[in-house]
């Protein structure tokens, strides 16, 4: 038995049309976790961890032990040359000599460093105590202060002799250091802010270009280690090596314990538009939100080295300062 060949009819029991495609309901997009700056948390992590006791110990015994040894078989080396060849001896003494006065001016520049640090510090302090109390008198033994801390330094010229021009007709507390603050601090937070644009700018570019899963945390790391004691410098702190990371140190264990460098993309969505991570790479994304990070690190920094505290109004924006570092790098993108 054959069966007809050709179209098959199928009744249906209404009379309503098919849907169209345009009807179809959107395909969901899949959905992934907003960049949340992996790179500046995990660095800022690994800095402000807290050391042990029993680590502290471990380690200096060992740089004791270490030291120790390279002494005594330095001492026997010397020693047996002289023994063997008095001149060469000699030269080789005067050789480690020499490297042990470097080592020396090491030690006395750290040790002029943290002395710097601790100055500043102090005058931070007194200005506050100064505020709190509306003291004149502790006014303006801060402002002595702050001006022998930049008798040193030409590009505060201008504005001690302004300020020198000008402190005595001050008669309150509040409005003298604010004069002070003005006159000598105002050039320094520009360049700050500087500083803190241009670290941003470099952790942003370096996390979005770089692919390599350590190397945008090394890199982070290192750039804020550099922004931190480049800020420290132009208030005058000048920190060695030590100094800058126990400056990093407090400036980032202070970011982890309030919870600050948790935060990402709600910094940059109301500055570079509503849901602007959404429509960039990942790794641009990521990007973005690291650079943030790092002007929030930048701003925290110079409340830290800055000799006096900010007066009302007057502490730098971390938006504003996202804003003018990584509004290019967003318009470059989107072209």
């Amino acid at each position: 038995m054959s069966t007809a060949k050709g179209p098959v009819l199928f009744d249906l029991d209404d009379d309503t049309p098919a849907p169209t495609p345009a009807e179809a309901p959107p395909v969901p997009d899949t959905l992934e976790p907003a960049p949340q700056g992996q790179a500046m948390t995990t660095a800022a992590a690994l800095a402000a961890r807290p050391v042990s006791r029993l680590a502290r110990w471990f380690w200096s015994l060992l740089l004791m032990l270490i030291t120790t040894v390279a002494s005594v078989a330095a001492w026997n080396f010397v020693t047996n040359l002289v023994s063997q060849n008095l001149y060469l001896g000699y030269a080789v003494a005067g050789l480690f000599g020499l490297f042990l006065l470097v080592v020396l001016l090491i030690v006395i520049k750290e040790l002029s460093a943290f002395a710097r640090l601790g100055r500043i510090d102090r005058i931070q302090h007194a200005a506050d105590a100064a505020l709190a109390s509306e003291d004149l008198t502790s006014a303006r033994a801060v402002v002595k202060d702050l001006t022998a801390l930049y008798a040193s330094r030409d590009d505060t010229k201008w504005g001690r002799d302004r300020l020198k021009d000008r402190e005595a007709d001050m008669f309150d507390a509040s409005t003298l250091i604010a004069l002070a603050d003005h006159e000598l601090l105002g050039p320094l937070d520009a360049a700050a802010r500087r500083e803190v644009e241009a670290a941003a700018r470099q952790v942003a570019t370096v996390t979005a270009l770089v692919p390599l899963a350590l190397a945008d945390v090394v890199a982070a790391l290192g750039s804020n280690i550099r922004m931190i004691r480049r800020i420290a410098e132009i208030y005058g702190g000048r920190s060695g090596t030590l100094g800058s990371w126990r400056l990093t140190r407090a400036v980032l264990s202070h970011l982890v314990a309030t919870g600050a460098v948790a935060v990402g993309d709600d910094m940059l969505e109301p500055i570079l538009g509503g849901s602007i991570l959404g429509k960039l790479s990942r790794r641009f994304g990521e990007g973005l939100v690291n650079g943030a990070l790092t002007a929030r690190v930048g701003v925290a920094a110079i409340e830290v080295c800055r000799p006096l505290p900010f007066a009302a109004g007057k502490r730098p924006s971390v938006r504003s300062i996202i804003k003018t570092a990584l509004s290019g790098l967003v318009s470059a993108k989107s072209r």
